[in-house]
């Protein structure tokens, strides 16, 4: 499910003129599955869970980490779930993309 979660927000936000990468950080375990980089240049961190999936402590830490620089972190495991972070993602794309 979770597998299914990550191809369907990634085809949707690229749909809106994001770019959906995958996040890996040598020597920082737990960071957020994702980076979507928004059309105009906002950065936010996606971490994807499956429906009965929780955060562990390192995961928690990163999160916690990335916030209080200001960071924009979402923690979806559902497409209800996703709704925030597509609703800012296609008013981004109305402002920079959009005739």
């Amino acid at each position: 499910m979770e597998k299914e979660l990550e191809r369907w927000l990634g085809q949707e936000l690229k749909k809106l003129g994001c770019i959906y990468m995958k996040f890996v950080s040598p020597g920082n375990d737990g960071v957020p599955d994702r980076i979507v980089v928004m059309p105009g240049g906002d950065v936010v961190f996606v971490e994807l869970k499956s429906e009965t999936g929780r955060l562990s402590h390192t995961q928690a830490f990163q999160i916690a980490r990335l916030q209080q620089k200001g960071a924009m972190v979402f923690l979806i495991s559902n497409k209800i779930e996703a709704r925030d972070l597509l609703m800012l993602a296609e008013l981004k794309y109305d402002v920079f993309c959009a005739p």
